[in-house]
């Protein structure tokens, strides 16, 4: 089936979507972004008779937004649609601390589109200690593994297709 990438800033389409949250490499402190692996795992599992778009924060051919309000706002606009939003927070204090993700799953964590991944093999694991232990307490997925947070932000999708 057909899975569509849009990325930040873009406009926002209507229909099935999946939003990839957690840290985004900084320039300052370069590392691969994980967001390519996940749209990657979500079109190999999407077997949806309907589009599939896959809605990343990250700039195309990273151009920076205009203004630090223009990226804030589109995000949580693209949470705000989203049919589920994968949470993957592999946490690194050097590299991808995602401290903005933090805020974002706490005012996600009670939406019902949630799901939160994370590695127990990431650098800092013990500081994803409390968003697991949130996301439990509130009946959100917490996943280990890329393909298995996937699996289950496709199952929130085709839940809400079938409603």
């Amino acid at each position: 089936m057909t899975v569509n990438l849009v990325m930040a800033r873009e406009p926002l389409p209507v229909g099935l979507s999946v939003f990839l949250a957690g840290p985004t490499p900084d320039k300052s402190a370069p590392v691969p972004s994980w967001r390519p692996a996940a749209a990657a795992a979500l079109a190999a599992q999407w077997t949806g008779d309907q589009p599939l778009t896959v809605l990343s924060p990250e700039s195309r051919h990273g151009e920076r937004a205009d203004r630090y309000e223009t990226q804030v706002d589109w995000e949580t606009e693209a949470r705000a649609v989203a049919g589920a939003i994968l949470f993957w927070i592999p946490r690194d204090l050097r590299t991808l601390p995602g401290m903005t993700t933090n805020v974002e799953f706490g005012l996600d964590v009670t939406t019902g589109r949630a799901v939160l991944g994370c590695p127990p093999d990431c650098p800092n694991p013990e500081r994803n200690r409390y968003l697991i232990y949130v996301a439990r307490r509130h009946g959100v997925p917490v996943c280990e593994t890329l393909h298995d947070a996937v699996a289950a932000a496709l199952a929130l999708v085709a839940a809400k297709r079938t409603r």
